[in-house]
């Protein structure tokens, strides 16, 4: 790589998924056809939640959290991504970086909270459905969804600093295709022991504290579940906890990976496919699991659609 004589660089080359030529155009379309499909399905939802009276309840709120979410994590990372892909000129400013860097943090961190939020509302419709309208208050929803934002914030505003104000005197060369906390701290040639412990910390609080809770809802709910005396309502319930659980654990699994990882097994290929995962596969499997798949979200969608041909027909 190249030596740098200054420590802190005002540009940075992001290297990208691959530098074969037609892998590149390959990529370039599989990402273009994904992110067109996380932007189209999550904005989706949030019209069908926001025109449908019969949606305006606690388990839409959160998930038209999940979509807006995905839709901004997305297209913080996504875009630069497709333009450096065929781009000959991969470079991105200092502040160009630190923001894409605290937009992703702050999003991700969200997304890990609010989805611990969505299975806690899950567990008390299910498990508790004579005190739900209790439990999950609309004060109570707004409450849950502000903190999660709030500690996302926080979050970020503590370890960009901290990420920026170390050395980059090795090369300005980001071994990854956005920037991201991990593979800054392998370019600093200062020994980034406060920045990891903060990380290893805030993704201990955060990611793994909201997988914990997470599991707990959901093994409540399978307990319940498995009193349901119509077998084929437990395999409903079955199916759509199972489907749930999947996209869940794929979340937070591969967070937890790139953000608890020693510094001995880093790897920038391996870091690139889970940073993928996370990134742009969870964001367009969530409307999909979470939604698409909900006869509610069907129901409404098509009597929209019907509502529409009806109009356009007189």
């Amino acid at each position: 790589m190249e030596k740098l004589n200054q420590t802190s660089p005002s540009w940075f080359i992001l290297h990208g998924l691959s530098t074969v030529p037609h892998f590149q155009i390959l990529c370039f379309l599989i990402f273009l056809v994904m992110y067109i499909i996380t932007f189209s399905g999550n904005l989706l939802l949030i019209i069908v939640v926001r025109i449908n009276q019969a949606l305006h309840n606690p388990m839409y709120f959160f998930l038209c959290n999940l979509s807006f979410i995905d839709i901004c994590f997305s297209s913080t990372i996504v875009p630069i991504l497709l333009i450096n892909t065929l781009s000959k000129d991969k470079s991105i400013s200092l502040w160009g970086c630190a923001f894409q860097m605290f937009f992703s943090l702050v999003l991700g961190a969200t997304e890990c909270l609010i989805l611990s939020v969505m299975a806690y509302d899950r567990f008390a419709a299910i498990c508790r459905p004579l005190h739900y309208n209790v439990i999950m208050s609309k004060k109570v929803c707004v409450c849950l969804a502000l903190a999660s934002w709030s500690v996302a914030f926080i979050n970020a505003l503590i370890h960009v600093p901290l990420t920026f104000q170390l050395p980059f005197c090795r090369s300005h060369h980001v071994n990854h295709f956005f920037c991201e906390v991990p593979p800054f701290l392998r370019m600093s040639c200062k020994d980034p022991w406060l920045n990891e412990l903060a990380m290893y910390i805030a993704a201990g609080i955060i990611a793994l504290c909201a997988f914990f809770l997470t599991l707990v809802s959901y093994g409540h709910i399978i307990f319940t579940i498995l009193k349901i005396r119509s077998s084929q309502g437990r395999q409903k319930a079955f199916s759509t906890c199972a489907s749930h659980l999947t996209v869940v654990t794929l979340y937070y699994g591969t967070i937890m990976s790139m953000y608890l990882q020693p510094r001995s097994s880093y790897s920038p290929e391996t870091d690139r496919t889970i940073s993928v995962l996370y990134t742009v596969v969870t964001p367009m499997l969530n409307p999909i699991i979470y939604s698409i798949r909900n006869k509610d979200v069907k129901n409404s969608v098509i009597k929209d659609v019907k509502r529409i041909t009806n109009l356009y027909k007189t």
